[in-house]
């Protein structure tokens, strides 16, 4: 049903083939979190190369010592059967020098996994590189999904691996175009939905059946207890962290609308300190997403988002209906759901928004050249009430762009261009572009003002997809 194709994906294998084709040691990190693909990337490209694959397992140090003995025989006849290696550094050194004669790939998925079992591990490597990288054409890959682990005693300034590798890889979920790729079967609209519920995470996409709707998969998966998906976020989250009830409480305050830290904190029940030192956590894993107006550095302003739109959709719909979901009632649920979904989806189609964006950037056709786009918020002066802008980027100080986003069913009026205009007014640039994107496209009066101003741009979501997935 899905097929990944282009992308991140295909830079990922092709800095992998670049490094293996470089005829001398190499040392690559690979890391991202749980399910995003990283496992199926060394795979394919290891399939058709003399390598040597060993996943760690949480167990003792003797099972792992014993496993990696296991993954050395298959590939080299040359040891008994029944041997088993003395040592990590025995077996590793035997990988070392079979690599002096020939280019030998050794990949060790779920490497922390190994190193907090054997405290010596990452010293053992640091020598045994620092011995033979000069005269082995070894190849070696470390993999983990414990991003802190990596960072920390992988590719950290103190760790005894640091300045060895040759390169790090920090494996991300799909973005939008990606995501398209991956579901080919659905419909346009379908592939945005799929996008808000999923996101770009390869093992999630996978659950999802592309010969049904949207709403037979949400059915089939988030609103069944039996599903792998159903029990994701509470599984991701037993094996991250050591406190997954608070981090839950985290979660769900900001998936059900409080966005800054005094909201969040209250609605947890516990001081913003406490919660602080949770979020850092939470952000460090790719789960939220910490946010300021755009162009201001202040704290006073940060708000809290959910990053991971299979955690936002999950937190947001799936806590307050498990009482009828875990009694079967799938038809009640998804109708208590239903009538938010078009809501849910405006910030998810913001993001699709800012892909298309940085796409024109990349391709030479955006008005101006930004290095960072970003969502604005604060006080209109003119009426002293809030606002907000939904996406902002500038070149120089000289010249900006904003964005309206409008994820809904009926045209879009001039009354939205006409508030996008008064604030981009907030601001002083000598030029100023206004893209307003639309679900469905746009009212005559909206076109005929759009084309007097002559600054602005009306996207539809057909225009983004055509621009980001031109095969669709």
């Amino acid at each position: 049903m899905m097929k990944e194709t282009g992308g991140a994906a295909e830079r990922e294998l092709q800095t992998l083939e670049r490094l293996f084709y470089s005829d001398h040691f190499e040392f690559a990190v690979i890391y991202g979190r749980r399910r995003v693909g990283k496992t199926a990337l060394i795979s394919h490209f290891i399939q058709d190369k003399d390598a040597i694959y060993f996943m760690g397992v949480e167990s003792s140090e003797k099972q792992n010592l014993e496993n990696l003995s296991k993954s050395i025989m298959e590939y080299s006849s040359r040891i008994e059967a029944e041997t088993s290696f003395l040592s990590f550094q025995a077996a590793l050194e035997y990988v070392f020098r079979l690599a002096e004669k020939k280019r030998v790939i050794l990949a060790i998925d779920e490497y922390p996994y190994v190193a907090r079992t054997s405290k010596s591990l990452a010293s053992t490597l640091q020598l045994l590189i620092d011995k033979y990288k000069e005269s082995s054409k070894l190849m070696l890959i470390l993999c983990g999904s414990s991003m802190s682990y990596m960072e920390d005693q992988v590719l950290a300034y103190k760790a005894p691996l640091y300045g060895r590798r040759t390169a790090q890889m920090k494996i991300q979920p799909f973005d939008f175009a990606e995501t398209c790729r991956y579901c080919q079967h659905f419909s346009p609209e379908e592939k945005a939905l799929m996008y808000g519920v999923v996101g770009g995470t390869p093992q999630y996409l996978l659950q999802m059946n592309g010969h049904q709707s949207v709403e037979e998969n949400i059915k089939n998966t988030f609103l069944n207890p039996n599903s792998a998906i159903y029990e994701e976020p509470s599984s991701l989250l037993k094996q991250e962290v050591r406190e997954p009830a608070i981090y839950n409480a985290i979660i769900t305050a900001i998936a059900t609308g409080a966005s800054r830290m005094a909201e969040i904190s209250t609605k947890v029940g516990e001081d913003s300190s406490v919660c602080s030192t949770y979020i850092k956590n939470l952000i460090a894993l790719g789960i939220i997403r910490k946010e300021v107006p755009y162009g201001e550095k202040t704290t006073r302003k940060t708000i809290y988002s959910i990053e991971d739109n299979m955690f936002r959709f999950w937190y947001r719909f799936v806590p307050e209906n498990n009482s009828i979901i875990a009694r079967g009632a799938v038809e009640l649920a998804y109708r208590r759901i239903e009538p938010h979904l078009s809501d849910y989806m405006g910030h998810i189609f913001e993001d699709i928004c800012s892909q298309y964006l940085w796409a024109l950037l990349l391709k030479g056709k955006s008005p101006i050249d930004f290095s960072e786009l970003g969502r604005w918020w604060g006080t209109d002066p003119r009426t002293r009430s809030q606002t907000e802008i939904d996406i902002m980027a500038e070149q120089d100080r000289q010249a900006a762009l904003f964005g309206e986003c409008k994820w809904t069913n009926e045209k879009v009026d001039v009354g939205v261009l006409d508030t996008l205009v008064e604030r981009s007014q907030l601001f002083h640039y000598g030029q100023t572009f206004l893209y307003l994107f639309a679900k469905t496209g746009f009212t005559q009066g909206c076109i005929e003002k759009a084309e007097h101003l002559g600054n602005v741009r009306l996207v539809t979501y057909s225009d983004i997809l055509k621009e980001l997935v031109p095969e669709t």
